[in-house]
């Protein structure tokens, strides 16, 4: 091989390994942004609508690892939903999170299954864990104020 080919191949790797290195220390750099949906919460029994949250939408890997964990703060009209592939039990951390969340599990269905309140100064890996295809996570106290509980609904739409 030439110098001049070597050199290219250098550059390259260098690159390469400089672009790894911040993806790594920061994932974010991945996402290209969050699509949103409007997620209702409805009474199990009664069908009466409890509240409404539009929710940035985590449906890949590098989205579901970073979560809200970028986010100063949500409004009490905002949240996240993770999408994940199957049903099962999933466990959420407070990863570099500012302030308190719900995080609610959600049943393929929409059926809440588990609901847990999480602070941001618990150990950064204490795991919140739950069962569901779905976890909607928002402002802590929200399903308190609004009444909801494990066996309501959430209705959105995700693609």
């Amino acid at each position: 091989m030439n110098r001049r080919l070597l050199g290219i191949i250098a550059v390259a790797s260098v690159l390469a390994l400089l672009a790894t290195a911040a993806v790594a220390t920061n994932p974010i750099l991945l996402i290209a942004g969050y699509e949103t949906t409007t997620v209702e919460a409805v009474d199990g029994e009664t069908n009466e609508s409890l509240a409404t949250v539009e929710a940035r939408v985590a449906d890949g890997i590098a989205k579901r690892y970073v979560g809200l964990s970028a986010t100063d703060e949500l409004s009490d009209d905002e949240g996240m939903l993770f999408v994940h592939e199957k049903s099962g039990e999933h466990a959420y951390v407070m990863r570099d999170m500012a302030f308190g969340l719900d995080i609610v599990f959600v049943a393929p269905n929409g059926t809440v299954t588990g609901i847990s309140e999480a602070e941001p100064d618990a150990r950064p890996f204490t795991r919140y864990r739950g069962t569901g295809r779905y976890v909607l996570e928002v402002p802590r106290g929200w399903s308190d104020r609004n009444g909801v509980e494990p066996g309501d609904r959430l209705v959105f739409s995700v693609e």
